[in-house]
Protein backbone atom coordinates (compact mmCIF):
# COMPACT_ATOMS: atom_id res chain seq x y z
CA UNK A 1 0.00 0.00 0.00
CA UNK A 2 1.33 3.28 -0.86
CA UNK A 3 1.26 6.17 1.54
CA UNK A 4 -1.26 9.19 0.51
CA UNK A 5 0.88 11.59 2.23
CA UNK A 6 2.60 13.58 -0.72
CA UNK A 7 6.53 13.22 -0.34
CA UNK A 8 9.56 15.62 -0.14
CA UNK A 9 11.23 15.82 -3.66
CA UNK A 10 13.91 14.47 -1.68
CA UNK A 11 12.33 11.81 -0.84
CA UNK A 12 10.67 11.34 -4.33
CA UNK A 13 13.80 11.27 -6.01
CA UNK A 14 15.94 8.56 -3.27
CA UNK A 15 13.07 6.09 -3.56
CA UNK A 16 13.07 6.24 -7.22
CA UNK A 17 17.28 5.90 -6.89
CA UNK A 18 16.43 2.45 -4.91
CA UNK A 19 14.22 1.24 -7.68
CA UNK A 20 16.30 2.30 -10.44
CA UNK A 21 19.60 1.00 -8.95
CA UNK A 22 17.61 -2.39 -8.06
CA UNK A 23 16.27 -2.80 -11.98
CA UNK A 24 19.89 -1.88 -12.99
CA UNK A 25 21.87 -4.32 -10.72
CA UNK A 26 19.77 -6.37 -8.95
CA UNK A 27 20.39 -5.21 -5.57
CA UNK A 28 19.45 -1.89 -3.56
CA UNK A 29 21.86 0.90 -2.66
CA UNK A 30 23.67 0.96 0.40
CA UNK A 31 23.10 4.11 2.84
CA UNK A 32 26.54 4.95 1.46
CA UNK A 33 25.52 5.09 -1.77
CA UNK A 34 22.52 7.03 -1.45
CA UNK A 35 24.57 9.98 0.46
CA UNK A 36 27.20 9.81 -2.07
CA UNK A 37 24.59 10.32 -4.89
CA UNK A 38 22.66 13.02 -2.61
CA UNK A 39 25.65 14.67 -1.78
CA UNK A 40 24.75 14.02 2.28
CA UNK A 41 27.33 15.00 4.56
CA UNK A 42 26.78 11.20 6.67
CA UNK A 43 25.05 7.99 6.19
CA UNK A 44 23.11 8.86 9.07
CA UNK A 45 21.07 11.53 6.79
CA UNK A 46 20.42 8.88 4.06
CA UNK A 47 18.96 6.37 6.75
CA UNK A 48 16.88 9.48 7.96
CA UNK A 49 15.08 9.59 4.67
CA UNK A 50 14.86 5.69 4.42
CA UNK A 51 13.19 4.96 7.17
CA UNK A 52 10.71 7.76 6.74
CA UNK A 53 10.34 6.53 3.78
CA UNK A 54 9.79 3.01 5.80
CA UNK A 55 7.16 4.81 8.00
CA UNK A 56 5.44 5.96 4.83
CA UNK A 57 4.61 2.52 3.98
CA UNK A 58 7.17 2.60 0.59
CA UNK A 59 9.89 0.18 1.60
CA UNK A 60 10.66 -2.61 3.25
CA UNK A 61 14.07 -2.27 6.15
CA UNK A 62 15.58 -5.49 7.06
CA UNK A 63 17.83 -4.57 10.17
CA UNK A 64 21.76 -5.32 10.00
CA UNK A 65 21.60 -5.78 6.48
CA UNK A 66 24.30 -3.72 4.44
CA UNK A 67 21.61 -3.92 1.45
CA UNK A 68 18.61 -4.59 3.18
CA UNK A 69 16.33 -2.25 1.19
CA UNK A 70 13.41 -3.16 -0.24
CA UNK A 71 10.49 -1.02 -2.30
CA UNK A 72 7.00 -2.94 -1.15
CA UNK A 73 5.31 -4.58 -4.06
CA UNK A 74 5.19 -3.23 -7.23
CA UNK A 75 2.45 -1.75 -8.68
CA UNK A 76 -0.40 -3.91 -10.46
CA UNK A 77 -0.09 -3.52 -14.25
CA UNK A 78 -3.73 -1.55 -14.21
CA UNK A 79 -1.89 0.80 -11.94
CA UNK A 80 0.92 1.67 -14.89
CA UNK A 81 0.73 4.74 -16.24
CA UNK A 82 1.70 6.15 -20.08
CA UNK A 83 3.21 9.20 -19.68
CA UNK A 84 4.19 11.62 -22.71
CA UNK A 85 7.70 13.18 -22.57
CA UNK A 86 7.40 16.78 -23.95
CA UNK A 87 10.63 18.28 -24.16
CA UNK A 88 12.58 19.96 -21.92
CA UNK A 89 11.91 22.13 -18.81
CA UNK A 90 15.75 24.29 -17.99
CA UNK A 91 16.88 23.91 -14.31
CA UNK A 92 19.14 26.83 -14.41
CA UNK A 93 18.04 29.90 -16.14
CA UNK A 94 15.17 29.20 -18.16
CA UNK A 95 15.34 27.91 -21.66
CA UNK A 96 13.14 28.08 -25.21
CA UNK A 97 9.99 25.93 -24.43
CA UNK A 98 10.59 22.77 -25.91
CA UNK A 99 7.07 21.00 -25.90
CA UNK A 100 6.90 18.86 -29.05
CA UNK A 101 6.53 15.08 -28.36
CA UNK A 102 9.97 13.27 -27.67
CA UNK A 103 8.73 9.77 -26.08
CA UNK A 104 6.24 7.96 -24.14
CA UNK A 105 6.81 6.00 -21.13
CA UNK A 106 4.91 3.26 -19.44
CA UNK A 107 5.81 3.66 -15.11
CA UNK A 108 4.11 2.41 -12.19
CA UNK A 109 1.90 5.35 -10.61
CA UNK A 110 3.80 4.66 -7.30
CA UNK A 111 6.55 6.50 -8.60
CA UNK A 112 4.99 10.00 -8.07
CA UNK A 113 3.70 11.21 -5.10
CA UNK A 114 0.84 12.54 -7.05
CA UNK A 115 -0.65 11.83 -11.12
CA UNK A 116 1.44 13.17 -13.20
CA UNK A 117 0.42 14.45 -16.99
CA UNK A 118 3.37 14.79 -18.60
CA UNK A 119 7.07 14.38 -18.30
CA UNK A 120 9.75 17.05 -18.85
CA UNK A 121 13.82 16.68 -19.26
CA UNK A 122 15.89 18.57 -16.72
CA UNK A 123 18.24 20.89 -18.71
CA UNK A 124 20.37 22.09 -15.82
CA UNK A 125 21.71 22.03 -12.34
CA UNK A 126 19.48 24.79 -10.25
CA UNK A 127 17.54 22.28 -8.29
CA UNK A 128 19.92 19.80 -6.91
CA UNK A 129 19.52 20.31 -3.08
CA UNK A 130 15.97 19.12 -4.39
CA UNK A 131 17.58 16.27 -5.70
CA UNK A 132 16.55 17.41 -9.43
CA UNK A 133 19.53 16.68 -11.66
CA UNK A 134 20.56 17.17 -15.47
CA UNK A 135 18.98 14.48 -17.34
CA UNK A 136 16.14 14.01 -14.89
CA UNK A 137 12.87 13.59 -16.53
CA UNK A 138 10.35 14.83 -13.96
CA UNK A 139 6.52 14.31 -13.69
CA UNK A 140 4.23 17.67 -14.19
CA UNK A 141 1.02 18.10 -12.77
CA UNK A 142 -1.14 20.40 -14.70
CA UNK A 143 -2.17 23.44 -12.82
CA UNK A 144 -2.34 27.29 -13.04
CA UNK A 145 -1.65 27.90 -9.40
CA UNK A 146 0.61 26.82 -6.69
CA UNK A 147 1.73 27.15 -2.87
CA UNK A 148 4.38 28.78 -1.75
CA UNK A 149 6.78 26.09 -1.39
CA UNK A 150 5.96 23.86 -4.09
CA UNK A 151 8.62 23.40 -6.91
CA UNK A 152 6.80 24.31 -9.95
CA UNK A 153 7.53 24.28 -14.27
CA UNK A 154 6.80 28.28 -14.89
CA UNK A 155 6.45 29.75 -18.54
CA UNK A 156 8.74 33.43 -18.15
CA UNK A 157 8.49 35.54 -20.85
CA UNK A 158 7.89 32.28 -22.89
CA UNK A 159 10.51 29.83 -21.72
CA UNK A 160 9.90 27.05 -19.25
CA UNK A 161 11.74 26.57 -15.96
CA UNK A 162 11.72 24.46 -12.69
CA UNK A 163 12.45 26.40 -9.50
CA UNK A 164 10.39 26.70 -6.29
CA UNK A 165 7.69 29.11 -6.41
CA UNK A 166 7.53 31.66 -3.77
CA UNK A 167 4.69 34.66 -3.33
CA UNK A 168 5.19 37.68 -0.95
CA UNK A 169 4.10 40.96 -0.44
CA UNK A 170 5.46 42.91 -4.03
CA UNK A 171 4.54 39.57 -6.17
CA UNK A 172 6.64 36.50 -7.36
CA UNK A 173 9.45 34.73 -6.89
CA UNK A 174 11.22 31.71 -8.41
CA UNK A 175 13.78 30.31 -5.80
CA UNK A 176 16.88 27.57 -7.49
CA UNK A 177 17.76 24.76 -4.96
CA UNK A 178 21.70 26.25 -5.88
CA UNK A 179 23.86 28.85 -4.33
CA UNK A 180 25.29 29.16 -7.47
CA UNK A 181 21.89 30.90 -8.65
CA UNK A 182 19.97 33.40 -7.94
CA UNK A 183 16.45 33.57 -7.19
CA UNK A 184 14.29 35.20 -10.29
CA UNK A 185 12.20 38.13 -9.39
CA UNK A 186 9.02 38.06 -11.54
CA UNK A 187 7.94 41.63 -12.03
CA UNK A 188 4.31 42.70 -12.85
CA UNK A 189 5.36 43.52 -16.82
CA UNK A 190 6.84 40.24 -17.53
CA UNK A 191 5.01 37.14 -18.92
CA UNK A 192 4.33 34.64 -16.41
CA UNK A 193 2.41 31.43 -15.69
CA UNK A 194 2.14 28.39 -13.63
CA UNK A 195 2.22 25.67 -16.27
CA UNK A 196 2.52 22.57 -13.57
CA UNK A 197 4.02 21.56 -10.21
CA UNK A 198 6.55 18.95 -9.76
CA UNK A 199 5.05 15.43 -8.79
CA UNK A 200 8.29 13.49 -9.12
CA UNK A 201 10.94 12.37 -11.59
CA UNK A 202 12.52 9.46 -13.08
CA UNK A 203 16.33 8.56 -13.05
CA UNK A 204 17.23 6.64 -16.72
CA UNK A 205 21.07 4.95 -16.07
Amino acid sequence: MYSMTPLSPRRTAILTFIRDRIAAQGQPPSLAEIAAAFGFASRSVARKHVQALAAAGLLQVTPYQARGIRPLEPVPRTELLALPVLGRVAAGAPIGADAGLHDRLLLDRGTFARTPDYLLRVQGDSMIEDGILDGDLVGVARAAEARTGQVVVARLDGELTIKRFERHADGVRLLPRNPAYRPIEVSADRDFAIEGVFCGLVRRG
